[in-house]
């Protein structure tokens, strides 16, 4: 595995900030800042999501310009709110294009993502998606990177978590009107049967629901020995609560939607003993010394010190997209969109969220193996021993 590679190892320097320089120029082509955009959800529905994704990305530019820039240039991050509507994210997108930038790091709403894609694709910008939709990558948009594991990759991981536990029926839970939950769902229902198991029941709900009773019932009425749940957004918090108030005794499980301080400290109580998946630098704390560890201790310990919570999973996605771009410019050699595209292609680099492998086949480059299965205890997300078992061997 390769390591992560400390910028200021680097030939020449990175720096982050935000303001322009020509998508065509390369590094012998001036010394202005290299500008970068980035589209967020700072208002709206997913705000949380956005601030901290942004916080994230912001503390990574100034760990980079720390070190001496990309390319001996800085770059600058220019920050535009999506206000967790797609719509805005295809005018974002497209104000950002006329600024002609390098790059843009893309929302973490799936919605705005997927309404964004088409403008990507004409424009021919390199976009680092922030949010974990399938459908950004299969098929391959050329311009298009993501981030998070794809919620096909959270499905491959709660499987194998069910498999190691023995259960072999369970009750899925989605969102229909989300990208992400709707692939989550898709690929379990596609993916069960590898790892015995049967999808017993299915459920349907919308993120804007508040009486989840029904779902209960319903579940209770089957044979399932487990509940897998794919939502977004406040939703999950009122799903948790009555949860626990509810006479259903079978374990709950979400996905990295819910791998943050964000959901954990308003579910309070009812969080305890929910299981939930979420990437590796979530639970670094937990994993052997290693590259790995390195890693996210890199991002962990200033993010800290400067918010005075653990980054939560949206973050650790922020950072991470920052350190793959910069990483493909210096690998480009150039800020030419069409050279940082086939550089990401090439790029490994080991981030919080994992070791990333891109190539032109694969645009996702995080495999389900940086997926961490958590058990909410005292407050905290800690590892399974199984998942423990699994994590130590890609902690190296």
């Amino acid at each position: 595995m390769r390591s992560f590679v400390p910028f200021a190892a680097f030939a020449a320097g990175l720096v982050l900030t935000a303001t322009a320089c020509g998508s065509g120029s390369s590094a012998s082509e001036g010394s202005g800042p290299i500008e970068v955009g980035m589209i967020t959800s700072l208002t709206g529905q997913l705000q949380t999501l956005g601030s901290e994704g942004r916080k994230a990305a912001e503390l990574a530019v100034e760990q980079i310009n720390a070190d001496g820039g990309v390319l001996g240039r800085e770059l600058k991050l220019t920050v535009k709110d999506d206000k967790s509507q797609p719509d805005q994210s295809v005018l974002a997108f497209n104000d950002f294009k006329s600024q002609d930038v390098s790059a843009v790091i893309g929302s973490p709403s799936s919605g705005s993502a997927l309404a964004t894609l088409p403008a990507v694709d004409r424009a021919k910008i390199p976009y680092i998606s922030l949010t974990p939709a399938d459908e950004q990558v299969e098929p391959v948009h050329p311009y298009v990177f993501v981030v998070p594991a794809l919620a096909s990759a959270y499905a491959d991981r709660l499987l194998q978590h069910y498999q190691a536990e023995g259960i072999t029926r369970i009750a899925v839970v989605y969102d229909t009107k989300t990208a992400y939950p709707t692939s989550g769902y898709k690929a379990m229902k596609a993916k069960a049967a590898e790892y015995g198991v049967e999808i017993a029941h299915t459920e349907e709900i919308e993120n804007t629901a508040t009486d989840f009773s029904a779902v209960f019932t319903h579940v209770k009425g089957t044979d399932a020995q487990a509940m897998a749940v794919w939502v977004t957004g406040p939703a999950s918090v009122v799903l948790t609560k009555q949860y626990a108030a509810s006479d259903l005794d079978i374990p709950l499980a979400f996905t990295g939607s819910q791998a943050s301080k964000l959901w954990l400290d308003p579910a309070g109580k009812a969080a305890e003993g929910v299981t939930v998946a979420s990437s590796v630098g979530v639970v670094g704390d937990t994993i052997p010394a290693g590259k790995q560890k390195t890693a996210i201790e890199e991002m962990t310990g200033p993010f800290k010190k400067e918010h005075g919570y653990e980054p939560p999973q949206f973050a650790q996605d922020g950072y991470s997209g920052v350190r793959l771009l910069a990483a493909a410019i210096e690998k480009a050699g150039s800020t030419d969109p069409e050279k940082i595209q086939k550089a990401m292609e090439g790029l490994t680099l080991t981030t919080p969220n994992g070791t990333y492998t891109y190539s032109a086949k694969d645009h996702a480059g995080l495999t389900p193996d940086y997926i961490a299965v958590n058990t909410v205890t005292d407050g905290a997300f800690v590892p399974t021993a199984w998942s423990k078992a699994q994590l130590a061997k890609v902690a190296k």
